[in-house]
């Protein structure tokens, strides 16, 4: 999972720009560097461990500066939008974070029918836990409750700015979705989950967040 979130999910790296020519001969699949006169580039390595791109990322003086482009990075991670949890009992689980934790933001319970669950969001400030219910006969939590009567962990959701560039690029690296397109999720977003298999045995949501 740690090469995971270091390599494939990297956020930006910057590096001074004496560390320029060590740059090309990290392992990260994507990089970024300082450069003359306080420009960012961001370099990019093929299937082949050799750079294929260089893109221009901010700067003041792009004077002179040749085979750089102004195009940015297709997509950045962001905050650990929420943790959700699949419980058996959701009137039990609300009652543990809202009166037994004392935690003042609770929503209200929300039928999600196109994604077969109830949601509740326990807003913790820095972050947020979601409470997972079945709705529905065909609800994708039945298995996962089946095999954990008690309920637990379901998934983790990491914001991005571009969820379909985030798929692309992600796809490219052997990283699978679920579904081919993004769906709408409980927040009104895009969102898309990524095959646990390929994410240290852990479904990741990446949801999009402007």
């Amino acid at each position: 999972m740690s090469y995971l979130l270091k390599n494939i999910f990297s956020k930006n790296n910057i590096l001074n720009s004496t560390l320029l020519s060590r740059t090309l001969n990290t392992k990260n699949i994507g990089v970024f560097s300082k450069f003359i006169n306080n420009n960012y580039i961001y370099l990019e390595r093929n299937q082949n461990r050799s750079f294929s791109s260089v893109s221009f990322v901010a700067g003041a003086n792009t004077t002179n500066t040749v085979g750089i482009s102004n195009d940015h990075p297709l997509w950045k991670l962001g905050h650990l939008n929420h943790v959700a949890i699949a419980v058996p009992n959701l009137d039990n689980a609300v009652n543990f974070y809202k009166n037994i934790l004392g935690v003042e933001q609770v929503s209200e319970a929300v039928p999600q029918p196109e994604h077969g669950v109830y949601t509740v969001f326990v807003n913790l400030g820095n972050t947020k836990i979601e409470l997972l219910h079945p709705y529905g006969e065909k609800s994708p939590i039945h298995n996962f409750l089946e095999k954990n009567k008690n309920g637990g962990i379901h998934h983790i959701c990491i914001e991005v700015n571009n969820v379909s560039k985030a798929v692309k690029d992600l796809l490219g690296k052997g990283i699978r979705p679920l579904d081919p397109e993004p769906k709408i999720g409980a927040h009104g977003n895009p969102v898309v989950f990524l095959h646990p298999k390929d994410c240290g045995g852990v479904l990741v949501e990446l949801e999009q967040v402007e």
